[in-house]
């Protein structure tokens, strides 16, 4: 394969950055593909090779990552955590969550976190940041698959 070229990464980087931004909106990889100027196929593909993860993947942990600050707060149910972030099942969010986290959204929200109050936002968040293991990123592939036979 071919490295991408500098245009091609801004591209891929302004399809990234829409995640990283609009991660609430309703997204999916033909869109952000378009975002990027190219064709789905080619846009997972070449996503994953400068990124290490399908944008699908991407995604969804940018999502869990905002899940967890907002049931870190305590203030916020699992079920409203789970339509904030946009994803709109909560069966498949509290799944994803559990797969990337280890635990459920609602120990998770039960959980002690006064040990990250008054840490500074981009911290906290660096520190939240979950962590894909070989069997979430199995999975994703799996439910990927799945999603984009079902459309």
């Amino acid at each position: 394969m071919n490295a991408p070229d500098l245009d091609e990464l801004r591209r891929l980087r302004r399809a990234r950055d829409r995640m990283d931004r609009e991660f609430a909106e309703p997204l999916d990889v033909p869109a952000l593909a378009r975002t990027a100027s190219m064709s789905t196929a080619h846009f997972s593909r070449r996503f994953r090779e400068a990124y290490g993860e399908t944008p699908y993947a991407h995604l969804m942990t940018r999502r869990i990552e905002r899940a967890k600050a907002l049931l870190r707060r305590g203030d916020v149910s699992v079920t409203e955590a789970c339509f904030a972030v946009g994803c709109t099942s909560l069966g498949s969010f509290s799944s994803r969550f559990t797969e990337i986290v280890g635990e459920t959204p609602s120990a998770y929200r039960a959980r002690d976190h006064s040990d990250s109050q008054g840490m500074p936002s981009c911290v906290s968040l660096a520190m939240g940041r979950p962590i894909r293991t070989a069997i979430s990123v199995q999975s994703s592939r799996i439910e990927e698959a799945m999603s984009s036979d079902a459309s």
